[in-house]
C-alpha cells in the first residue's frame, strides 16, 4: 500500500515512481496507491469546481490499482454513497515524445475504484509519555470527542484513543486489506487478476462518472468470494 501522490507531467513509462511499482507488480506484488486529493479547486468567483487529470504518481501507473475516496453519508445503505470531491480524478496526463517526435499524452483511465476514505475513524498514535502525536495535537478536530475524555488507554498502558481522517489516503488501505484477504483465500492470485476482480466486484454510483470513480465503490466480501474458486 503507497498512500502517496506525487505531482508529475512525465508520462508514466519514465516516471520513476511508476517504473518502481512497475517493477513490484512484474515480480508478483499487488501496488495499492492512493490517486491523491487534487480533484477540485476554487475557481475566481468563489465557486468549487471539478478538476480532471489530476490523479497523482504512481497512481498513474496502469499496473497498479488505484484508488479514490468515497463518503458513505455515515449510514448503511449504498444508496447516498457519493464519491469525494477532492478526491483525484482521471485521466492520466503524463506526457511523452513518440518515435516519430510527437508530443503524446497517456490519457490512462483512472481511478481503477474508490474506497471510503471520508472521516475513517481509526487509532491514533502517541508519544511514550501518553500525550497524542503531532498530528491530532496540531489539529484537535480530527480527534473525536470520545477519545479526549481523559485519554483512555489500552491494557499495555498506552493511548488507545481515537481520530478521524479523510483522503484517499485512508482509502487506499482498505482496499489493500481486501487484496490480503483475497490472497489468504487463494496465494495464487495475480496482480492483474486480484486488480480485474476487484474491479468486476466494484459496485458502481450512479452519481458519479468514470474518470471519477472507475470501476465503482470496493465491495470487500463480493471480491473475495470471487478469488476464492479461482485455481491457477
Amino acid at each position: 500500500n503507497l498512500s502517496l501522490a506525487a505531482d508529475s507531467t512525465e508520462s508514466y513509462v519514465t516516471d520513476p515512481l511508476c517504473r518502481a511499482v512497475r517493477s513490484a507488480t512484474a515480480v508478483g506484488i499487488t501496488v495499492v496507491v492512493a490517486a491523491g486529493n487534487f480533484g477540485k479547486r476554487t475557481g475566481a468567483d468563489g465557486k468549487t469546481v471539478d478538476v480532471y487529470g489530476t490523479v497523482g504518481s504512481p497512481g498513474i501507473e496502469p499496473s497498479v490499482i488505484t484508488v479514490g475516496s468515497a463518503n458513505t453519508m455515515g449510514t448503511g445503505t449504498r444508496k447516498d454513497d457519493v464519491v469525494n470531491r477532492f478526491s483525484s480524478k482521471g485521466p492520466s496526463r503524463g506526457v511523452y515524445e513518440s518515435a516519430d517526435g510527437k508530443r503524446r499524452v497517456d490519457n490512462a483511465l483512472k481511478p481503477d475504484l474508490v474506497a471510503p476514505g471520508n472521516k475513517v475513524l481509526a487509532s491514533m498514535a502517541a508519544h511514550s509519555n501518553g500525550s497524542p502525536s503531532t498530528l491530532p495535537r496540531i489539529h484537535p478536530f480530527l480527534v473525536p470527542p470520545l477519545a479526549t475524555n481523559g485519554m483512555p488507554t489500552n491494557r499495555s498502558g498506552r493511548t488507545a484513543a481515537l481520530m478521524t481522517r479523510s483522503g484517499t489516503s485512508v482509502a487506499a488501505p482498505g482496499v489493500a486489506g481486501t487484496v490480503a484477504l483475497m490472497l489468504e483465500a487463494n496465494p495464487g492470485l495475480t496482480p492483474p487478476l486480484i486488480k480485474a476482480m476487484l474491479q468486476y466486484s466494484a459496485a458502481p454510483l450512479a452519481n458519479a462518472n468514470l474518470l471519477q470513480q472507475g470501476a465503482g465503490l470496493l465491495t470487500t466480501h463480493c471480491a473475495v468470494r470471487l478469488a476464492q474458486p479461482v485455481r491457477p
